[in-house]
């Protein structure tokens, strides 16, 4: 069975990790998957890329606890090289992806979270890094995301102690952007169309003068702002949303 499906909603590509009796995990094997996915969402003219689970139990519990039980240190260095590529590789796709939490998100199944655009989540969502409980660290972005969105003390606080956050606290604190109580789907694809109707590539520079602020001290930001903020001045879609405020009209964006 594939464990990795990857659907269409209009114009949302639907990611749904498929593997319930494992709570949906990350294997190796799946890890891989991903990757690929993601790749065919990056060359695809999807607007958007949802991430979910199958069930209502789990978004994804975490990495495949067996595959970790007898490998060899070379080995695990690869698989998290391997892990963290593939979390970089969903975080810089051309277009805003939204993790929908529907339950567990443990470890990797977080990490996963945390390396897309938006985050929304049910109310039986439980968030968490429990990997210090197994003698182990996080080791797919999670300690480098982690403080990045919800501040040091707070990341280190759900990272030393495994403590999972419930979906009300995820959202105060800053984990999740809302909790969604109606249809899950239904309600990340309103969400979805928030931001889609405005132009790709001016998404894109706006997503990455954000991340990139982040690693910069303020007077390079600056730069990285102005710098962005000039390509996206020079797009077609630029003009055409200045002459439509003037029209008084709606702009039509062609992404480009």
């Amino acid at each position: 069975m594939n464990a990795v499906k990857l659907t269409r909603h209009g114009e949302a590509a639907l990611l749904t990790l498929d593997r319930q009796d494992a709570l949906n995990a990350l294997s190796f094997e799946i890890v891989q998957a991903l990757s690929r996915a993601f790749d065919e969402v990056a060359h695809s003219d999807a607007r958007v890329l949802i991430v979910t689970g199958a069930g209502d139990k789990a978004f994804c519990a975490g990495a495949d606890i067996k595959e970790l039980r007898h490998g060899e240190l070379p080995r695990h260095k690869r698989s998290l090289h391997t892990g963290q590529g593939v979390m970089m590789q969903l975080e810089r796709l051309p277009v805003p992806s939204i993790a929908l939490v529907n339950g567990y998100a443990f470890g990797g199944g977080l990490e996963l979270a945390l390396a897309c655009t938006f985050r929304l989540a049910t109310p039986n969502a439980q968030l968490g890094v429990p990997e210090i409980k197994l003698g182990m660290i996080p080791g797919y972005g999670g300690t480098q995301r982690l403080p990045r969105l919800i501040g040091e003390a707070r990341a280190l606080e759900l990272v030393l102690t495994g403590r999972a956050v419930k979906a009300e606290e995820a959202e105060r604190i800053g984990l999740v952007h809302r909790v969604v109580t109606g249809d899950p789907l239904a309600e990340a694809l309103a969400f979805a169309q928030t931001f889609t109707r405005y132009s790709l590539p001016v998404l894109a520079y706006a997503r990455e003068a954000v991340q990139r602020a982040l690693d910069n001290p303020l007077h390079e930001g600056l730069k990285v702002e102005a710098n962005l903020g000039t390509l996206a001045y020079g797009t077609a879609d630029a003009q055409e949303g200045l002459a439509a405020f003037e029209a008084k009209r709606k702009p039509q964006f062609r992404d480009a």
